[in-house]
């Protein structure tokens, strides 16, 4: 299979295989006005299979909330058919609106307007806990 490369533009590369979809609707790129490539599942020598999106615009990412979802992953900038620059990601210390606290008693679940706050407790094992509750988040 041939995806043509592109000529400006972000490769999001080294997704784990299967969270290309989940990266997608997050990100929301299906608001883009551009090509976008979703090529799943392939080839890949440290992993074996991977994801990749290829975004055929510059566009601001959410390097946050990749960061979250999935923090092996590579973001390429692509200018001129070259990379100028590879964004290498990490867990962040905090995320906000990305995921919902599941605790039926947190204040979250009354106060909608709140914002939902996870922050990182334990970098070793992505555990994330709910700002007000303290709830741990599964990933």
């Amino acid at each position: 299979m041939n995806i043509d490369s592109i000529k400006e533009g972000l490769v999001i590369d080294h997704i784990k295989a299967g969270n290309a979809m989940k990266i997608y609707d997050l990100l929301n790129l299906k608001e883009l006005d551009c090509q976008i490539a979703i090529i799943m599942n392939a080839k890949s020598e440290k992993t074996g299979k991977k994801d990749i999106i290829k975004i055929d615009k510059n566009i601001d990412l959410d390097i946050e909330k990749l960061g979250f979802i999935d923090n092996s992953v590579t973001v390429n900038i692509v200018k001129d058919d070259k990379i100028i620059e590879k964004k290498k990601l990490s867990l962040p210390e905090e995320i906000v609106n990305v995921a919902k606290c599941q605790n039926p008693r947190c204040i979250t679940s009354v106060e909608h307007s709140l914002d939902q706050i996870f922050i990182l407790t334990d970098k070793e094992n992505n555990v994330y806990r709910c700002k007000y509750c303290e709830m741990s988040l599964k990933k």
